[in-house]
């Protein structure tokens, strides 16, 4: 059988063929670049690109972006749109309240935009739904009637948990350990943050594998390395296992390289110690103004923001009592209820730095609806990382936004607390004596004539002492004072003939 041919015209070829359709088929309208657009007449850019902006939208007042948009100035950030769910088992309706409220400020900081939030009174969550069966048909509809994407559970949820309530809800579910790594993923500006941010992460995910996917559960095949290259465990090695394996060897080397990384700080650390520079950490819960009174006390000018975990990375910065003795503030991580324990150990050598203080300045938001439940959330921590024993001092801050009957209640609660608002300044005078006389007091006391060439021990004496009494003789200068003991040592060879010795 033989195919008929067109002998009409000549044979063309593909390219004439191809400008031939072209030019017969209707003109389709062909969007110019955004640099060779020209603004009609009357009009400006601005008003031409919100009219042809508009036009791409397939039903007129529909708010969401097309997932059709090609050009890329006209793509837009989309927040998830996100329902809260909380268990409410102990406490009364106001903590009930507060806890949602502050997952609501977490949500927010992550970039969510918050569409509902449900609440379930039970005595302890669901082990299977975490909410219990029929609340879960509830928020089910609560999802489709706001058009949700993502549900926040208010608490640590286990594997069955998320994947029975993924299978139910058919929307993603995340619990509020992974927001919390979220937004500290986020936040981690220094190289240090980041690998503490992702070993935490990777810790979290690791005993979650079952709960993202049901085909975690197939097994490789292929070649004889079981279709994973080199380094598999042959064609009976999962997915599950595969995964598990490759995130055990990440975690083994975020490891590696933070031992590398707590090197260095522990060499500036002992440098502070061998000189016996007192330390003062200033600790608190996030968003409390940590940040902000340090800036007060010592013009470091760290980053001060209205939102929860601003700054990640520890802040030390040198200071000096009136009497001219040099110590350290730094500033660390803000705490949060029900903090990880996969963020507690990642960052461990951050946290070191409260541990190893002299003084605990803890920072409290006075303005907060609950400031005794913070202060109790920061000390559920600090007894975590074996800083319980440091001694405190409490600051009641955001004094000039905080309710007058809520601060003499806290007044009388915690008696020696000190009032103040980083942001007006008021109060930070008394609060930099209170820190400067709760500083540990040296050992040694000590009587000493001092040459007046040696000017260099006065000076230390000055910055890591506390002089009693200094006249100045022909001798030299005859100084009474309490230092350290190594310090100590070296002035016993300038006491005077007549004097008394050294004595601790």
């Amino acid at each position: 059988m033989t195919v008929p041919q067109r002998h009409d015209r000549p044979e063309s070829t593909d390219d004439e063929l191809l400008i031939e359709t072209l030019s017969t088929s209707e003109p389709s309208p062909v969007r110019p670049r955004a640099d060779e657009r020209v603004a009609p007449h009357g009009t400006d850019g601005e008003q031409y690109d919100l009219a042809d902006r508009a036009s791409l939208r397939r039903v007129a007042g529909m708010s969401t972006e097309l997932t059709d948009i090609t050009e890329v100035e006209y793509r837009q950030l989309l927040l998830e749109r996100v329902v809260l769910v909380s268990v409410w088992t102990t406490g009364s309706q106001v903590d009930a309240d507060n806890a949602l409220a502050e997952l609501k400020l977490l949500a927010e900081t992550a970039g969510s935009q918050i569409l509902e939030g449900v609440v379930q009174r039970r005595q302890r969550p669901d082990p299977a739904t975490y909410i219990g069966s029929g609340k879960v048909d509830e928020l089910r509809e609560v999802v489709v009637a706001t058009g949700a994407d993502t549900v926040i559970c208010d608490g640590e949820l286990a594997p069955a948990q998320l994947r029975n309530l993924e299978d139910r809800i058919k929307v993603k579910v995340i619990d509020r350990t992974a927001l919390i790594l979220d937004i500290f993923a986020q936040h981690a500006k220094s190289a240090e943050g980041k690998a503490q941010v992702e070993l935490a992460q990777l810790q979290y995910l690791k005993q979650r594998l079952r709960g993202w996917g049901g085909n975690l559960s197939r097994q490789a095949g292929g070649r004889a390395s079981g279709g994973a290259g080199i380094g598999g465990r042959g064609p009976g090695e999962t997915k599950l296992e595969t995964d598990r394996r490759r995130i055990n060897s990440r975690i083994a080397k975020l490891r590696a390289a933070l031992r590398e990384m707590d090197g260095t700080r522990e060499t500036k650390r002992a440098e502070r110690h061998r000189h016996q520079i007192p330390s003062v950490a200033i600790v608190g819960y996030t968003n409390a103004g940590k940040s902000s009174v340090l800036n007060r006390l010592t013009g470091a000018g760290v980053l001060v923001e209205d939102a929860l975990f601003a700054t990640l990375d520890p802040t030390t910065r040198r200071a000096a009592a009136a009497d001219g003795r040099v110590y350290t503030l730094t500033d660390t991580v803000g705490f949060v209820r029900h903090l990880p324990h996969d963020l507690v150990e990642a960052f461990a050598s951050t946290l070191e730095e409260s541990a190893q203080a002299d003084l605990l300045v803890h920072v409290v938001d006075g303005s907060d609806p609950d400031p005794n439940g913070q202060i109790s959330a920061v000390r559920a921590v600090l007894a975590d990382i074996k800083a319980g024993d440091v001694p405190e001092l409490i600051v009641l801050n955001k004094v000039d936004r905080a309710d007058p009957d809520m601060i003499t209640t806290l007044r009388t609660s915690y008696p020696g607390c000190v009032v103040v608002s980083a942001r007006t300044g008021e109060g930070m005078e008394e609060l930099r004596s209170t820190i400067e006389g709760r500083l540990p007091r040296p050992e040694v006391e000590v009587e000493a004539l001092l040459p007046y060439e040696r000017g260099d021990l006065l000076n230390r004496i000055h910055q890591s002492g506390e002089i009693v009494s200094l006249e100045h003789t022909d001798q030299g200068s005859l100084v009474v004072a309490r230092v350290n003991p190594g310090l100590g040592g070296e002035l016993a060879a300038y006491a005077p003939v007549d004097g008394p010795a050294p004595r601790a």
